[in-house]
C-alpha cells in the first residue's frame, strides 16, 4: 500500500497530511529525516541534539498539519532545523565556522538567486582573508578546533601548550572574526532568512 505514495510529489502528500493521512506522513519522514538529522549533527556534533531537533520539526509538522501552508517542504525543514540549531548555538553562545552555516543554507536556496551567490563568494573570500591574517599559532588552534574537531585540551596536548592558552587564543580568533564579518554577515544572514 505504501508503494502507491511512493510517486506522489510532497505538495500532493502534505495535502493528504493535512487530512490526517499517517501513511503520507511516514513516507515524507523516511525521505527527509536522515538528511535533516545530518545537518543538524553536522552543526552540533551532537547526536542526541540533532535527533531531538529532527523529531521535534517531524512532531511539529504532524501536530501543525492543519495549519500550515507550505510551498516548499525541503525548504520549509531546512529553515526549521537550521533556525533551530542556531538557537540551541546562541544559548550555549557557541560559535560555528560560517562556511558551516552557508553550506547548510545553500541547500534551500536555489541557484538562480545570483545576488546570493555572488554575496556568499564576497563573504568567503573575506572569511578565508582574515583567517589567514590570524597569527599562525592562532590559525593553527582555530584550524584543529573547527576543521579537525579538536577538544582544546587535545590541541594544547599536540601543541605542547596549556588548555588556557589554547582556550584564550580560540576565543581571540573567533572575536576577531566575528568582528570583523560584522557586516558582512548581516548582509548574508539577509538571504539565509
Amino acid at each position: 500500500m505504501e508503494s502507491i505514495y511512493l510517486n506522489e510529489d510532497d505538495q500532493t502528500l502534505l495535502q493528504k497530511i493535512a487530512s490526517g493521512d499517517e501513511k503520507s506522513f511516514n513516507i515524507l519522514y523516511k525521505k527527509y529525516w536522515k538528511e535533516i538529522y545530518y545537518n543538524c549533527r553536522r552543526l552540533l556534533n551532537d547526536h542526541e541534539k540533532a535527533q531531538d531537533i529532527t523529531q521535534e520539526i517531524f512532531v511539529g509538522l504532524w501536530l501543525n498539519r492543519t495549519q500550515l501552508h507550505i510551498d516548499n517542504l525541503s525548504a520549509y525543514l531546512y529553515i526549521t532545523a537550521r533556525n533551530r540549531v542556531l538557537r540551541i548555538l546562541e544559548r550555549e553562545k557557541r560559535f560555528v565556522p560560517f562556511e558551516n552555516l552557508i553550506n547548510l543554507s545553500e541547500i534551500n536556496i536555489n541557484n538562480e538567486h545570483a545576488d546570493f551567490l555572488t554575496i556568499k563568494n564576497e563573504f568567503l573570500k573575506a572569511y578565508h582573508g582574515l583567517l589567514n591574517t590570524l597569527p599562525s599559532q592562532r590559525k593553527k588552534i582555530f584550524d584543529y578546533y573547527f576543521d579537525e574537531n579538536l577538544s582544546t585540551g587535545e590541541i594544547a596536548d599536540r601543541l605542547s601548550l596549556s588548555r588556557k592558552t589554547v582556550q584564550n587564543q580560540l576565543g581571540r580568533a573567533v572575536s576577531f572574526l566575528k568582528t570583523n564579518l560584522s557586516q558582512l554577515r548581516s548582509i548574508l544572514l539577509i538571504f539565509l532568512f
